[in-house]
């Protein structure tokens, strides 16, 4: 399994790089709202591939089977279905507006034909299960074949209705709407390893629901004080562990992670383990605390590790090591000298996500200026790439960008003070077993992969 790679890396014993794949989207200059991506997400085969917009969209993307006339080219990501997963809703009571954008999308492992997922908006999650028809039933007793009911007095046989090929036809229908249960934003869903049980995070309280009942959650996690004036962290995210399913982890404002055992207690006010590196005092400054937040966590495939994303770097912890970090990945260093400005335009408060490749010996993240960053955890070497349609070439070979802080900038730099903040790589998602990552950049999807030389 290769790593990071880039710029012709070895990585797990081959020289590869990355290439432009596919992008999906409108080229135009002025994207509309609804558009933006906010959500991307692989389902366990990596077979499909699914966003979700502020629009409160889901378009699924599937993996063609690869064509045998051309070995090279590997199955390309085409549109598979399309729904609105969520609309606009308003909340009479405390007058507010409920935006139909999709925080997040999970898919749950594959029983049957059909396929499952969660997705969810600041309130309200559903359960949608995608199917596939391409049969039609013909024949009926009681209905004309338009959809008419017949006179039953007129019906003087009875037909046995038959089953007839028709053009495939992929179905969303919602299965499960799991509502009212959370009084604040919902910033994170997460499915069990049982895959009956899935946990729903807003900032302040985890609940844990049965994906059969919706009528009833269990509270597992409140940190809402008596008097919110004493409040002084919120819930960031929060994620089953991969393999125990009494396990999970949960982030927070102020940059600690705490993992809970729900053997221990029903309601897991008191964490098992919490994960904190001290502060170096040298360091400190009025912006510590807001980029010391940790935006997303996420257990490796194994279990054995976990992976956090503050603003300025990517964090991996072993979870029997609660000190401080095994790796410390710094993702935009040189933006340090800009916290004021980052701060005044409101992008100190950007939630970065970040992901593992398949093997976990990788890790990816975003940044600004459509640049994403990956992190060789065995070679210990990093690369900074751009989603960008100048190098939308099929096959093109993906050149590593590189970010001057001052002095001359050589030919192939970009200045930091020329970084577009408003392009910024948010969403990342990485193919659970190949070389395939989807990068969201503002509403277009970017996939690309590698390139074995």
């Amino acid at each position: 399994m290769a790593g990071a790679g880039g710029g012709g890396c070895p990585a797990g014993g081959n020289d590869f790089q990355w290439c432009f794949s596919q992008v999906k989207g409108a080229i135009d200059e002025d994207v509309a709202e609804a558009d933006i991506i906010s959500t991307v997400e692989f389902n366990y085969s990596g077979d499909l591939l699914a966003t979700g917009d502020k629009g409160g969209r889901v378009v699924i993307f599937q993996r063609e089977q690869e064509n045998k006339s051309r070995p090279h080219s590997r199955g390309e990501y085409n549109v598979y279905s399309t729904f609105q997963s969520h609309e606009p809703e308003f909340d009479y009571l405390k007058s507010l507006e409920i935006e139909e954008k999709i925080n997040k999308i999970r898919w749950l492992p594959q029983q049957n034909a059909a396929h499952f997922l969660l997705s969810t908006n600041d309130k309200t999650i559903k359960l949608w299960k995608i199917s596939e028809r391409d049969k039609r039933a013909e024949g009926y007793n009681l209905k004309d074949e338009d959809g008419r009911l017949r006179d039953p007095f007129r019906i003087t046989a009875l037909r046995v209705p038959i089953l007839k090929p028709m053009d495939l036809m992929v179905e969303a229908s919602p299965r499960r709407i799991f509502a009212n249960a959370h009084t604040y934003h919902i910033n994170s869903i997460s499915v069990n390893s049982d895959h009956e049980t899935y946990l729903s995070a807003d900032d302040l309280r985890i609940n844990l629901w049965h994906l059969e009942i919706t009528d009833r959650s269990f509270n597992i996690v409140d940190i809402k004080p008596a008097n919110m004036e004493e409040l002084t962290e919120v819930i960031t995210a929060a994620e089953f562990h991969p393999h125990q399913c009494n396990v999970f982890v949960y982030s927070s404002s102020k940059g600690t992670i705490r993992l809970c055992d729900m053997r221990s207690s029903a309601l897991c006010d008191r964490h098992s383990k919490f994960f904190e590196e001290p502060e170096d005092p040298s360091s400190r400054s009025f912006f510590s605390e807001i980029i010391s937040s940790i935006s997303d966590v996420k257990f490796s495939h194994s279990g054995r590790y976990m992976m956090t994303r503050d603003y300025l770097s990517v964090k991996v912890w072993d979870l029997n090591m609660e000190s401080r970090p095994v790796e410390t990945h710094q993702v935009h260093e040189y933006l340090r000298s800009k916290l004021c400005s980052l701060y005044e335009n409101d992008c100190i408060f950007d939630k970065f996500e970040c992901c593992w490749n398949g093997s976990d010996s990788a890790i990816m993240t975003g940044s600004y200026n459509n640049f994403f960053r990956m992190f060789d955890r065995d070679t210990r070497r990093d690369v900074t790439l751009e989603a960008s349609r100048e190098s939308s070439k099929p096959r093109a070979s993906l050149k590593p960008r590189k970010v001057c802080t001052g002095g001359k900038r050589k030919k192939d730099e970009i200045s930091v003070d020329s970084l577009d903040f408003n392009k910024k790589i948010l969403h990342t998602a990485w193919h659970p077993a190949d070389n395939v990552i989807a990068v969201a950049a503002t509403n277009n999807l970017y996939i690309f992969q590698d390139k074995i030389n």
